[in-house]
């Protein structure tokens, strides 16, 4: 009998602050980082999962995830990856370990970490990539893999069961589909706050060139800069590409309101975190105020509850959901599920260290076996640190390829953990003495 032998965790982090790679208003300086996990069974297999932040804190994550995988070693691993449901709860409602959330923060993170590792596991048992294995399990096992709890005044097991059961029809046209053409992308890579308007410029125009039929700028740094910096990506791009806009949770509600007021003449098309994710009555009255512009958010939302408020209160017009900030793929099942029970669209928030090869997953379960449809949606790209997987996401004429290799995406290259563990490693010790 298969038994988890060992949660082993690393510190790997990125000096991407020394070009302003990542750079906005409020993460003027990221180091983008992973807390790394893998866990390991007695019988030679190994899941890979990871929590992206932003750099220092990136330690906090790791000794949360070293905590939490005291609760896997020494267990049945086919009763953990055959019942990921039980799985997930064991860990997110830990009776002791739950106090430090519960269901956010550092700690809910942590969970998601092993959670996605679990799953590798089950992914590489039979040999597909996450979206495929999501796409053809029973609707009975994905339901059970989501813990309702606290949702069920918007989302019940029945609901879910109605949601899938309807996207039966034309799944296996739609799997063929994502294999051949993939799913469309948007790009962040000009946009980042502290590059300069040479760069913004030569970047716009460049990925108008790769197809992407959106680009996204980061705002919110002063209004005379905003307006200067929209004004040029318009030009670079021409009138007929979607510019998107993040402040990264700047502003207050009323401020954010005349912000955006004065760039709708550049016409964007969402404005992305204009203020704090957990305040939902803001975000709500920032959407009215700002129309047409749309209001995304997600990316920072700590877990399925905040996500169902937000759209019970009709406060975002696109819903982001990130692979790494929630507990692992169990929650982002139930996020898409609250999406598509109140008709609203996900566009992935991506970029970072592993984001875009994790998330991936999840735009194409959606489309394959949720909603069927692409209409308004697309995933974030930012073209950061994709070298260092084992298999890097591919982006071709603005479109993500599907993803081929069995598992989650999360697995990293041995010598970039090596060369890139904080701070002994060597790539770290170069900068170090610089």
């Amino acid at each position: 009998m298969s038994r988890i032998a060992s949660v082993r965790t690393t510190d790997v982090r990125f000096p991407t602050s020394l070009e302003l790679d990542g750079s906005d208003a409020v993460n003027v300086d990221p180091d983008y980082s992973a807390a790394y996990v893998e866990v390991s069974t007695d019988e030679g297999e190994t899941g890979y999962g990871l929590v992206f932040d932003c750099g220092r804190g990136n330690e906090l994550i790791t000794a949360a995830m070293d905590s939490y995988g005291e609760l896997l070693v020494g267990r049945d691993t086919d009763e953990l990856v055959n019942n990921l449901g039980d799985a997930s709860r064991r860990l997110v409602h830990d009776s002791q370990l739950r106090w430090l959330g519960p269901e956010k923060g550092v700690s809910h993170m942590a969970c998601g970490g092993l959670v996605n590792a679990l799953w590798d596991i089950r992914a590489r048992r039979e040999q597909k990539p996450l979206w495929l294995l999501l796409s053809e399990m029973s609707s009975e096992e994905l339901i059970s893999a989501v813990d309702f709890t606290h949702i069920r005044n918007a989302l019940t097991p029945e609901d879910a069961a109605g949601i899938l059961a309807r996207a039966q029809e034309g799944k296996a046209e739609r799997i063929a589909e994502l294999k051949e053409r993939g799913y469309p992308a948007y790009t962040t890579t000009p946009g980042w706050l502290g590059y300069s308007d040479e760069k913004l410029v030569r970047l716009s125009k460049e990925a108008v060139e790769a197809g992407f039929g959106m680009i996204k700028l980061k705002v919110a740094g002063s209004i005379e800069d905003d307006r200067r910096r929209l004004g040029l990506a318009r030009e670079a791009v021409g009138p007929d590409v979607r510019i998107a806009i993040d402040a990264n949770q700047r502003w207050e509600e009323q401020e954010a309101i005349d912000w955006v007021n004065q760039l709708q003449d550049f016409h964007p098309y969402w404005i992305e975190e204009p203020t704090s994710t957990d305040d939902i009555l803001a975000h709500a009255a920032i959407r009215k105020g700002v129309h047409p512009v749309k209001v995304a958010t997600g990316e920072a939302v700590h877990n399925r509850i905040i996500f169902k408020q937000l759209l019970q209160a009709g406060a975002i017009d696109v819903m982001q959901i990130d692979s790494t900030r929630v507990a692992g793929v169990n929650e982002n099942i139930a996020n898409l599920l609250l999406a598509a029970q109140f008709d609203v669209p996900v566009c992935p928030h991506a970029g970072g260290v592993g984001l875009c090869e994790l998330v991936q997953h999840f735009s194409f379960f959606d489309y394959a076996a949720v909603t069927g449809s692409m209409e308004n949606r697309m995933i974030e790209f930012v073209d950061h640190l994709h070298e260092h997987f084992a298999e890097p996401v591919v982006v071709a004429d603005g479109r993500y390829q599907a993803p081929a290799l069995p598992g989650i995406g999360a697995e990293m290259l041995r010598p970039s953990v090596e060369r890139w563990t904080f701070s002994s490693g060597a790539g770290w010790q170069d900068v170090l003495t610089r």
